[in-house]
């Protein structure tokens, strides 16, 4: 099945690239990776801000960071016109905003792995760092970056 007919299935529609909200760019290429800004976690078009182990639970924080991986593969398909030439997803980088006590961000970032390795089958295994931060911008639950290989 084509990555956009699994999408379908799955019932996610990309979103469109989201203006940046400080002084960077929403992507950057470089040879053939391309580089995907930090995206935050977002319900209904707006933050989804909260603390994990204190306002959040680990299952809503699973369901944030799957969130944050849609917005990531819609910057990803405006960045490169089509989904097909994404070679491999590469690393992500997750933040989740937690208490000092809660140590689950891995568990919250599979949220997004999870969900790349389900679109793009073995091309979305990767790479991945998971931490666990006092704050995120505008109160965030989760942030995620990407990194990804493209073909021509």
């Amino acid at each position: 099945m084509s990555i956009y007919a699994t999408l379908q299935s799955m019932g996610i529609t990309l979103p469109e690239v989201a203006t940046p909200a400080a002084a960077y760019l929403p992507f950057v290429q470089s040879g053939d990776l391309l580089f995907v800004s930090g995206h935050i976690s977002k319900r209904d078009g707006k933050v989804l801000a909260g603390q994990l182990g204190r306002d959040l639970d680990t299952a809503q924080g699973r369901e944030a960071a799957r969130g944050v991986a849609i917005d990531l593969m819609g910057t990803l398909h405006a960045a490169c016109g089509d989904l097909r030439r994404v070679r491999r997803i590469v690393k992500l980088m997750g933040l989740v905003n937690s208490t000092p006590d809660y140590t689950e961000q891995h568990l919250v970032i599979n949220g997004a792995s999870e969900l790349l390795g389900e679109v793009f089958g073995a091309a979305g295994r990767h790479a991945r760092s998971a931490f666990g931060v006092a704050q995120l911008p505008m109160g965030a639950a989760v942030e995620i970056e990407l990194i990804a290989e493209l073909q021509d």
